[in-house]
């Protein structure tokens, strides 16, 4: 069965995300990038509320979009991130130059880190081999470009199966997510992954991923995603 990963900018769409059966809280602020990151402050208090109602429903949250090299930005923001008491810190990682040296270091830090490959130009399976070899207790697959292509469209799909056979070998999570939507829903089942990652396809058609969550779209992705039919 694959979870629902559901993002959030605000502790109003965590609670109906949460209520409609989400079974991970993303914290992210769709309005500053791919990752962009919701204020410090703002998550802690989101963190605290979800905690009081829903005391081991995951929660994770991005730190912002940064280069690959941007390494001692990336560490002050993981830090504070994981310091809001967050289960998973999730940060972009842009295969190519300077990946390899990101990851490692990334892996060194005291916070439950979460890489989230951007593969907007395909998947980099030497890269998720790494990530899993230095024991990141997840990868996620997405895009960096939100302009209606989704993950389907920019990664061969045989290539991500043998990732998440790969990840899965070592036992690794696997997520996919990237503007996802209805017409990706076969594939999604047949790859089977252990998270899918939405925005826009839990708001409004016309509004998008800037728009408002809408539970009962999150509850109809559950029962989709569980088999129980849409």
């Amino acid at each position: 069965m694959t979870a629902l990963l559901a993002s959030v900018r605000s502790a109003d769409e965590a609670f109906d995300a949460a209520d409609a059966g989400a079974e991970l809280i993303d914290l992210k602020e769709p309005g500053a990038g791919a990752l962009g990151g919701v204020a410090i402050g703002d998550i802690a208090r989101i963190v605290r509320a979800l905690r009081a109602r829903y005391a081991v429903r995951p929660i994770s949250a991005t730190i912002g979009d940064l280069p690959n090299d941007a390494l001692d930005e990336m560490t002050a923001r993981v830090l504070d991130v994981a310091a809001t008491g967050v289960d998973y810190v999730k940060v972009g990682v842009t295969p190519g130059a300077g990946a390899s040296a990101c990851l490692r270091h990334l892996a060194s830090l005291p916070a439950a880190v979460v890489p989230v490959f951007l593969s907007d130009d395909g998947v980099d399976r030497e890269l998720a081999a790494l990530a899993a070899q230095l024991g990141f207790v997840g990868i996620v697959f997405d895009t960096a470009s939100k302009n209606g292509r989704t993950l389907f469209d920019c990664v061969d799909a045989g290539m991500l199966a043998s990732c998440i056979a790969d990840a899965r070998a070592r036992g690794t999570m696997i997520a996919v997510a990237g503007s996802l939507g209805w017409g990706d829903l076969d594939r999604i089942l047949m790859l089977s992954p252990d998270i899918a990652g939405f925005r826009g396809a839990l708001c409004d058609e016309l509004e998008g991923r800037g728009g408002r969550l809408d539970p009962k779209r999150v509850e109809k992705w559950v029962r989709a995603l569980h088999g129980d039919g849409v």
